[in-house]
């Protein structure tokens, strides 16, 4: 650091995070020298000013210069009086005023299309804290490099926003854990740093909190945590913090920390049991990875609680009074108060799942590869630490239950997607030689080294087939498809209304177009209501994963190959087109009853359709996701409009036979994709 002061002297400009963490060396350093003698902490406090001073903030970023000129002016004058705890206060708000600038700063230069200065401002960050169960994660810095490849700055900066506020809302929360911890301990210095260190990070997201909440709720969040900053208590930030989240998980994250919730929640009380017997604690090391897995699922939940809060508040306030409970229990047996029987545990946790079953959408329940191999990482890392302290039989525990998740999940869609990984994995897993296998190494206590070395080799693999299965279909294609089906069926629905209405001519007969069109429109709301039908009854069901996207497949492949054979037939352009005015005469010729049965006649040649249409659609939903699908269904709705338009409106014949032949045969082109999309599922399930 001193290097880099030289540096500043001279004129050299040092990249912002260098200077950035020579302010906080040199604060650090006034600290330490504090607690000896306050005349010694003054050379270390004027060297932080000069170093904050040529990051030229005051330019920059007016409002954060002012916020951390006064916390420095605070540091000199806690110098001073030789006030410890004012001195780490301010230490803290220095930094974390520094990181928001740093935030600024990056998400400024990506909206102004300066990706270098972006990249620069960027390295002023701090991650998640590391655990065996959560990485710090790069997604901010692969975003700039994917934007400086050729890619859109407002998805960068939406990445990077999201991974930084994510690191940003995690740091708020270990830090407020950090003040209670060190008040309940009596450490007033380390509480006032924790303290003021909270209230920084809050700062950096109280834009996100303004907008999700208002500004009358950031007023009072903002007060909480002034109070705490001067001995308030830390249940009211909690409190006016709860169920925010500065990122919001998007759907598939959410679903992917809801598997890791479960997987992990599972393995509490197998370790547990392992660790426990006769009312006596036989392995602590056991006792602590039951805790580790809980504290694991603790976390996930908390991410997830503000979702499962609106769908269901009581299930939500339920699940978080069980894990209180399943805390104190681990807890009381790890310190030896009260060692509970493993069935006890058992039982809590199955109380646990089932209350998050029922509180959790549908499709957080599919099978998620993803989280799957996120547990199987956080395994091995328990096999790694339980070699580091010579406990081998907790490790190949460890080896058993990452190989147990592999096969009862990933193991299957490797098997039928990317089977090239399944042999050098199992040989990793067990008795390989070259590399050797955790088995072989484990029943021979080989060295940490070996087992680190085999570990690294394994998650290689591990990674490389996360890759090859995780891939999800291309929006687009599936757009695409989506428009095809509901165009093809929309046209269909427009020749018939306009034979129709084409043949309700004259003065006399003009009147019954009118109970026609109510029947086309109840059709139209009757096509969206069915979708969201069979859309909820899937979600019922989402929990079956592949298996109920092959089922859902295999009917819809049978409906299209119907429509299609039946389309190919003469008898379509004749007896289902002659069917409609057959019924149409009656109706007319009934005397009674004409609105109603004109009404039923409009609304059955449009929901014959629709009811297709949202079938179909299912299929594309469960392989996709629903947001591609809806984009491809406004594609498709607009298509048939502006052809409807044409045809009822403008009255302008159109080439009807050419244009459902040529949808007819993109349809196909549809239903190839969906056969082999089918074949895939049915490989999974076996």
């Amino acid at each position: 650091m001193l290097f880099t002061l030289l540096l500043i002297a001279v004129g050299w400009a040092a990249p912002p995070a260098q200077l950035a963490e020579t302010v906080r060396s040199e604060l650090i350093d006034a600290q330490l020298q504090l607690m000896i003698s306050p005349e010694s902490a003054r050379a270390p406090l004027g060297r932080a000013a000069r170093a904050y001073a040529a990051l030229g903030l005051a330019e920059l970023e007016p409002a954060t210069h002012t916020k951390i000129q006064d916390a420095l002016a605070r540091a000199t004058q806690a110098v001073r009086s030789g006030d410890e705890a004012a001195f780490a206060a301010a230490k803290a708000q220095v930094w974390t005023a520094l990181l928001e600038a740093g935030f600024n700063r990056t998400t400024e230069a990506i909206g102004a299309g300066d990706a270098r200065t972006a990249a620069a401002w960027l390295a002023l960050r701090e991650f998640r804290q590391a655990t065996r169960f959560s990485r710090p994660n790069a997604d901010a810095t692969l975003a700039l490099r994917r934007w400086q490849a050729g890619g859109s700055p407002e998805q960068t900066l939406a990445a990077v926003r999201a991974n930084l506020l994510d690191s940003y809302g995690a740091r708020l929360d270990e830090t407020l854990a950090d003040v209670g911890a060190a008040r309940a301990q009596g450490f007033t210095v380390r509480a006032a740093e924790a303290a003021a260190s909270a209230q920084g990070y809050f700062a950096i997201l109280a834009p996100s909190f303004r907008e999700q909440r208002g500004a009358a709720a950031l007023g009072e969040a903002q007060t909480a945590f002034s109070r705490l900053v001067q001995g308030g208590v830390v249940a009211l930030v909690q409190s006016a913090l709860a169920g925010f989240r500065a990122a919001p998980l998007s759907e598939g994250e959410q679903g992917r920390r809801a598997g890791q919730l479960l997987r992990f929640l599972s393995l509490v009380p197998v370790e547990y049991a392992r660790g426990v017997r006769g009312g006596e604690v036989t392995v602590d090391l056991e006792v602590r990875e039951a805790i580790s897995f809980q504290e694991a699922a603790t976390a996930a939940f908390t991410d997830l609680k503000h979702s499962l809060s609106e769908r269901d508040a009581a299930g939500t306030d339920r699940a978080t009074e069980l894990f209180a409970s399943l805390t104190k229990i681990l807890e009381d047996a790890s310190r030896r108060v009260a060692v509970a029987e493993p069935d006890v545990v058992r039982a809590s946790v199955e109380t646990l799942t089932e209350t998050l079953r029922d509180t959790m959408p549908g499709a957080w329940l599919r099978q998620n590869s993803t989280a799957d191999f996120d547990v199987i990482e956080a395994a091995l890392s328990q096999l790694e630490a339980a070699v580091a302290t010579g406990a081998y039989a907790q490790a190949e525990g460890a080896r058993i239950e990452a190989y147990a998740i592999l096969e009862s999940g990933p193991e299957a869609k490797l098997t039928a997607f990317a089977p090239q990984y399944v042999p050098p994995i199992e040989n990793l897993f067990w008795y390989g030689q070259d590399p050797k296998g955790l088995a072989y190494l484990l029943s021979r206590h080989a060295p940490l080294a070996e087992v680190q070395a085999s570990r690294a080799a394994l998650s290689a693999q591990l990674a490389q087939a996360q890759a090859a299965v995780g891939g999800s279909k291309a929006p687009g294609s599936v757009a695409t498809n989506a428009a095809i089906i509901v165009f093809r069926e929309g046209l269909e629905a427009v020749l018939i209304l306009a034979s129709l209405l084409g043949s309700l001519k004259g003065a006399s007969q003009k009147r019954f177009r009118k109970p026609l069109w109510i029947g086309v429109w109840s059709a139209l709301a009757a096509s969206a209501v069915t979708y969201a039908v069979l859309r909820g009854a899937l979600l019922a069901f989402a929990q079956f994963g592949e298996k109920l996207e092959a089922v859902v497949s295999l009917v819809a492949i049978a409906v299209l190959l119907l429509i299609t054979n039946w389309f190919s037939h003469d008898s379509y352009w004749t007896d289902w087109m002659a069917g409609f005015h057959k019924k149409k005469a009656r109706i007319l010729g009934a005397g009674v009853g004409q609105f109603l049965g004109l009404g039923l006649l409009g609304f059955t040649s449009v929901y014959h359709e629709g009811f297709e249409t949202a079938l179909f659609l299912q299929v594309l939903v469960l392989e996709a996701g629903t947001i591609s699908v809806l984009a491809g269904v406004a594609l498709g709705l607009a298509a048939t409009f502006m052809v409807g338009f044409v045809v009822l409106k403008v009255q302008t014949k159109l080439p009807y036979k050419k244009m459902l032949v040529v949808t007819a045969v993109m349809l196909g082109g549809v239903l190839l994709v969906m056969v082999g999309n089918t074949a895939h599922a049915l490989q999974v399930v076996g």
